[in-house]
């Protein structure tokens, strides 16, 4: 769907990845939409390089009612979206040594009391659901309804439906600079000049730059990497193994095929936006907190990579006008959750610019948490 760059357009998106690709889907039946994009193709940075779950609990109570309102459209879209839906089966074990049953009992209080289907485990129930885990791993947190995404087919269903409803898609386009115009704003990129009623700050990691080229007074969206390996194992490892993940936050892994797992130190390293790439350190240290949970050795390393999960300052997704230039549209930091809250978010952002309010369980989510205007 790349095109030329128009001369003028309702809302320029700045960015093609899931955030972008979202809205644009929720919003061109209803307004002229363009989008821009830096590279030669959308989903190159962190939408291409999600390790593509959905877990209800994953982001925090704060974001919880996102994910849970996201998973309707993702499990059973319309037919006009998609033919099929974007999950497949996973389930996910939140997991602490004996020392932390504290805070996995203040894992399970919290989300059940927000009606997570979750189940405390403990000893031998814990084992049960991962061979080979060494006996300090005694507490659980079991969550059934987790699934992997297929991210590139709902990424690719954002597209074409953004394409048939009108919206258009320019790469090799970065932004250079945006100024107001009148009513409006003139955007400067490497493809051209467009002029646009409103600019949608869509550019992940990039989002505090693009604010700042535009006059707007960055918020804090803060870039941070992330390392993801596959490693194929020693032993017959269950391609259907749970989605592990630390109640402190040190590591998480999951079955990827038999005998193969994907698995992070959950590294938050702070850096500038860029093309990441994986740390050797970081990965010696997924193989190192791997083993300190199972006995499994490691064969090979066959993948890595890294990508850039970008926070607010208070780690929670950020849309809505900009709280001193209203026709500057944030649509930032959604952190590791960008994915599987894309339904949610681009429905609610897309009606505060001229789209239908939602409905069902995505319009009973309160947009306020979110909006900018907590940081003014």
């Amino acid at each position: 769907m790349t095109a030329a760059a128009p001369s003028s357009t309702d809302v320029l998106i700045v960015g093609a990845g899931i955030a972008g690709a979202s809205l644009a889907a929720a919003l061109a039946p209803y307004r002229r939409v363009t989008m821009i994009e830096a590279e030669d193709m959308p989903g190159r940075h962190a939408t291409g390089r999600s390790a593509a779950f959905w877990h209800e609990s994953y982001g925090g109570a704060g974001v919880q009612p996102l994910s849970a309102a996201s998973f309707a459209l993702l499990d059973n879209p319309p037919a006009a979206f998609s033919d099929r839906g974007f999950l497949l089966p996973r389930t996910a074990l939140t997991l602490g040594r004996q020392d932390e049953a504290a805070a996995v009992d203040a894992f399970v209080a919290e989300f059940s009391g927000q009606g997570v289907d979750v189940t405390r485990l403990a000893g031998a129930s814990v084992a049960a659901k991962i061979p080979g885990l060494r006996p300090a791993w005694t507490e659980g947190a079991y969550e059934p309804a987790c699934r992997d995404i297929d991210v590139g087919a709902l990424h690719a269903a954002y597209l074409r439906a953004a394409k048939r409803a009108g919206a258009s898609l320019v790469t090799r386009a970065p932004l250079r600079s945006g100024r107001r115009s009148g009513a409006g704003w003139e955007v400067r990129t490497a493809a051209g000049t467009i002029g646009a009623a409103v600019v949608v700050n869509a550019a992940g990691a990039w989002a505090d730059e693009v604010a700042a080229l535009c006059g707007v007074a960055p918020i804090g969206i803060q870039p941070l990497r992330r390392t993801v390996l596959q490693v194929r194992l020693g032993v017959a490892v269950s391609a259907d193994l749970p989605l592990v993940v630390h109640v402190g936050g040190d590591f998480y892994f999951k079955g990827e095929s038999e005998g193969r797992v994907w698995l992070s130190p959950h590294d938050e390293t702070p850096m500038a936006a860029c093309d990441a790439v994986p740390d050797e350190i970081d990965v010696a240290l997924a193989i190192d907190r791997l083993q300190s949970v199972v006995d499994w050795p490691v064969a090979a390393v066959e993948r890595k990579w890294a990508g850039l999960r970008s926070f607010a300052p208070d780690r929670m997704p950020v849309f809505g006008a900009d709280v001193g230039e209203p026709g500057f549209i944030w649509c930032a930091g959604q952190g590791g959750v960008g994915i599987q809250t894309a339904p949610a978010i681009s429905a609610l952002l897309a009606a505060q610019l001229g789209a239908p309010a939602p409905g069902g369980a995505i319009g009973a989510v309160d947009p306020v948490p979110f909006a900018p205007t907590r940081f003014g």
